[in-house]
């Protein structure tokens, strides 16, 4: 029985017009090679799988071919037959992981002076290049620059940042890049095409997700693909075979959001939890929905109707504002670099997923009447004849009757504001503050935040408070006091230096400096934001 041969051998490419992804390779090389203008050391770098070692043998055959160089071997001559089986004898490929010490290189350079045996040219294939010891490095410097000339060295690696800069500067450099994931999905089509096994797009685009930029990856996730699925592909197949989310899962965790449904998002999480779907694969595809929510906001046509969740990306671009699908987008990203610090995965998901709802507008929703919040008594307000004075820190108008030292960072505190609008209303200061009318001064160095959309979020949150209109009016200018994020800036700052001053006081760090010459790291010390004794630092 013959064995079957894995679709990655199966279907390498054999010939520049084959390669998919590295254009600018493959332009760059085929050039080079038509007007006979070869260098003799080439450095190939990219990640694992988009083609390195496939370019560096496609390159041999053009230089070795017995009808001559060409860009096009022929793949059926001797030499090119003998190149793709790997038993051409002046094709030497080393694994620089396995064969780091010096003398590996030395005995591989003292061959190099010997004329091939049957080619045109000896050619010297060294993957993993960044592995070579720093003596190994040094051996092959002077060979490099000016090797036989019937040597070519063709170098490939995955960490060109560990290679000698005196190493680099002998190299022609090419950069590949990670291959996108449409010219993946494209390629598989045809590979399943050509071996007449069933399949439908999405699966393959779930695939060529996976795969990450590497076609290698890519063909090896389909053989697994064929064999999970008994010699078909289907789509649910696919999503078990990866344990890739169910993006219906993540549809239904924003709008529990945006109805501010805390029940509805953790029985949603527990649902997930209990089929053992990968949480850092949920955020990342939350992330990846959000990303597109706001291309559908901001371009409308980047987003295809043809793709599986338009409707709904579409549905949620309607409800959500900018600045709220920007803060959820960073909310997700920074949820998943802390999952590996939560107690578990279960855990640091959930608490992502309520940092959202936090900071979640009121009365977000479009079916979510605004909270009913009673009149205020407003008898001893300022009255409107009344000249404003300028308002500081400890200067203000009075606004509630019940609370006369009630100042604007008092307020900001009270409206229920959130992302942008709230980094508005913090840098503002008040200059008139009264019972009909509220008038802000903000900043030159802030007047980008002046946009409507988050005067008008300030507008509705002072007119929900009050429980009346408020003349709410804005102003670009000098501040005489301080605003609300500078009166939080200030407070950090006395925190921070309690924090070092009562380090530096402490008894062991000081014996610590005496009798070991230590010295404080000042930028590491944060106070512990905590309730109780404000010296607990650390």
């Amino acid at each position: 029985m013959s064995q079957t041969q894995v679709l990655a051998r199966k279907w390498r490419p054999r010939n520049f017009t084959e390669l998919t992804g590295q254009e600018h390779v493959v332009r760059a090389l085929t050039n080079a090679l038509e007007q006979n203008r070869l260098h003799h050391a080439y450095l190939l770098t990219g990640t694992r799988g988009v083609g390195k070692t496939t370019i560096a043998r496609i390159l041999a055959k053009s230089l070795n071919c017995e009808i001559g160089i060409t860009a096009a071997p022929c793949s059926t001559c001797p030499t090119c037959m003998q190149i793709d089986s790997g038993s051409f004898i002046d094709l030497i490929e080393l694994d620089a992981a396995s064969n780091t010490q010096v003398d590996n290189m030395r005995e591989l350079l003292e061959n190099a002076l010997y004329a091939p045996t049957c080619g045109r040219y000896k050619i010297y294939i060294i993957d993993e290049v960044h592995m070579l010891s720093k003596s190994a490095f040094n051996a092959m410097l002077k060979t490099l620059e000016e090797p036989p000339t019937h040597v070519k060295f063709i170098l490939a690696t995955t960490d060109q940042q560990k290679i000698p800069i005196t190493v680099l500067s002998r190299c022609l450099q090419f950069n590949l890049k990670q291959i996108p994931q449409p010219q993946i999905t494209d390629h598989l089509k045809k590979i399943l095409a050509q071996e007449k096994i069933p399949c439908d797009i999405l699966s393959l685009q779930l695939v060529a997700r996976a795969a990450q930029g590497s076609m290698r990856d890519a063909l090896s996730l389909l053989d697994q693909a064929i064999a999970f699925g008994a010699g078909k592909i289907e789509e649910a197949s696919v999503r078990d075979m990866l344990g890739i989310i169910d993006h219906s899962y993540l549809f239904d965790l924003l709008e529990a959001l945006i109805q501010k449904n805390g029940v509805k998002l953790l029985s949603l999480a527990d649902e997930m939890d209990a089929q053992c779907l990968s949480f850092d694969c949920a955020l990342q595809d939350l992330a990846v929905i959000l990303h597109r929510i706001a291309l559908a906001q901001a371009v409308p046509q980047a987003i295809g109707e043809d793709i599986p969740e338009y409707a709904r990306i579409n549905a949620l671009a309607k409800i959500l504002m900018p600045d709220d699908i920007q803060l959820f987008y960073q909310i997700a990203l920074h949820g998943r670099g802390d999952l590996s610090l939560a107690p578990d995965e279960y855990a640091g998901f959930t608490m992502t997923l309520l940092r959202m709802l936090t900071f979640m507008p009121e009365g977000f929703a479009a079916n979510q009447q605004p909270p009913q919040v009673p009149p205020i008594n407003t008898q001893h307000l300022v009255k409107a004849g009344h000249k404003p004075q300028p308002i500081s820190e400890h200067t203000t108008q009075h606004v509630l009757a019940d609370n006369p030292d009630l100042t604007w960072p008092q307020l900001t505190q009270r409206l229920k504001l959130a992302g942008m609008a709230k980094m508005l209303a913090q840098h503002s200061e008040a200059k008139i503050l009264s019972a009909d009318k509220i008038e802000l001064c903000v900043p030159e160095a802030h007047k980008h935040l002046l946009e409507k959309k988050y005067q008008d979020k300030i507008q509705s949150a002072l007119n929900t408070f009050f429980g009346k209109p408020i003349a709410l009016d804005f102003f670009v200018g000098s501040i005489t006091g301080l605003t609300p994020a500078a009166i939080q800036q200030r407070a950090e700052e006395e925190k921070q230096a309690e924090a070092i001053a009562a380090i530096e006081k402490d008894p062991i760090v000081q014996e610590l400096i005496e009798q070991f010459d230590a010295k404080l790291i000042i930028p590491s010390i944060k106070p512990i934001q905590n309730k109780g004794d404000s010296n607990d630092e650390r």
